[in-house]
């Protein structure tokens, strides 16, 4: 049954003359190097919502040893999760051609008989059900996110996160099995014979080497119709990423956004001047503050970008308010502000609660931003007052801020 050319099982079945020890190393080289990048970036990322914070920040409270990596993260530079994040969506995209042709050119493995020949074959079919499985997994989820905006609500950081952690050990598992013999095939072009070289080869269409550019060309592709979302001059390029089109409207208010306040249930008639007001907590008790009491207090301004778990950033905007540690001081703390929860308005959608570190409060340039570009935020952009902290994730600049918490959490 195994001989039968009809049959997946038999090697006779995958006739494609393209498929070896050659195109196969090829792309797992340049897989190698990417899936590293992707991974590392990723957990770069994550580390940037200060998950050991607070509860609200940590959408993967079973982490256990796999969170041991994590750190307090910096305000310094400004640019940083904006480059973190630009780079691992983008770079995820990008290899997705690759990715396809990887699985493609070792699909008559998976078919292979009998399914366990040794020990050590054993532990590569495990490896590679586990490969093939996460990676499928990891970038399915990945563009699903970026593309349709929190396509899995609640649930997508820790699907992702710890199928990460799945998807590199068995991709580490693979590299170090397969390594050896990578090396050794990139060295010969020349194809010996070998289970991904079929027995009876179809005429060939293109070479090998055609096939390559043809995946590399397709790459470029998606780079060039992503890349833009980070920049604003090669925005309307990004045809593929998320906001990738022309700025929402014009005007100081004209950037991208990730959730109107429509979208975050967030009521007009809550944030109107004579009725909004921000409770500050503290040491010495609490203070409510209108937008009138907030314009009293001495303004600053800073130039911060906003940057997306999705990928996609803004330029530096200019954004004018109150210093968050100025905020501390009214409530007790005139000397190193504490950590803060900020709670918002929104009724619905992750992160409506979030907490920032005592180096994020402390940085002069972070504030409640009350103006944008000179002008008064939109409604979109958090009107009444939002948090605007330097290098960190869109979704920690808390819009239509309610309440402020410092203090332990």
């Amino acid at each position: 049954m195994r001989d039968d050319p009809w049959l997946p099982t038999s090697p006779g079945f995958w006739r494609s003359p393209l498929r070896g020890p050659w195109f196969t190393s090829v792309l797992g080289v340049v897989l190698l190097v990417g899936i590293t990048v992707l991974f590392v970036t990723g957990l770069v990322s994550y580390a940037a919502y200060n998950p050991g914070l607070s509860p609200v920040n940590d959408k993967t409270p079973d982490k256990g040893i796999l969170g041991f990596y994590l750190f307090a993260w910096p305000t310094n530079p400004h640019w940083l999760y904006r480059l973190n994040q630009g780079l691992h969506v983008t770079l995820g995209i990008t290899l997705v051609p690759v990715l396809l042709a990887k699985l493609w050119s070792v699909v008559p493995k998976l078919f292979a008989i009998p399914p366990v020949r040794s020990l050590t074959h054993a532990l590569e079919r495990i490896s590679l059900l586990l490969l093939v499985g996460g990676g499928l997994f990891e970038f399915v989820t990945g563009v699903f996110n970026v593309q349709l905006n929190y396509v899995f609500p609640g649930s997508f950081y820790p699907l992702h996160f710890y199928g990460a952690w799945v998807f590199f050990a068995a991709f580490v598992a693979h590299a170090l099995l397969k390594m050896p013999t990578a090396l050794r095939n990139l060295r010969h072009v020349r194809e010996e014979r070998n289970d991904l070289v079929s027995p009876r080869p179809a005429e060939p269409t293109v070479s090998r080497r055609g096939a390559l550019w043809f995946v590399g060309g397709g790459s470029l592709l998606l780079f060039a119709t992503t890349v833009g979302q980070n920049f604003d001059a090669l925005r309307r390029t990004a045809l593929l990423a998320p906001h990738g089109g022309a700025e929402p409207r014009g005007g100081p208010n004209g950037f991208q956004i990730n959730k109107t306040a429509a979208y975050a249930g967030v009521d007009a008639a809550e944030t109107g001047e004579d009725v909004w007001r921000l409770v500050v907590t503290g040491r010495t008790g609490t203070v409510r503050l209108g937008r009138a009491d907030l314009l009293r207090l001495p303004l600053h301004s800073s130039a911060l970008p906003i940057a997306c778990v999705e990928g996609w950033s803004t330029s530096d905007q200019r954004w004018r308010g109150v210093r968050l540690r100025d905020l501390a001081a009214l409530v007790g703390y005139d000397g190193d502000p504490p950590d803060v929860l900020v709670e918002s308005l929104q009724l619905h959608g992750v992160f409506r609660h979030a907490a920032l570190r005592a180096n994020q409060v402390a940085d002069p340039r972070s504030l409640l931003a009350l103006y944008v570009n000179g002008e008064e935020l939109s409604p979109d952009h958090g009107y009444p007052a939002r948090v605007i902290v330097p290098a960190a994730p869109g979704v920690l600049n808390t819009k239509w801020v309610a309440r402020m918490t410092f203090g332990d959490l």
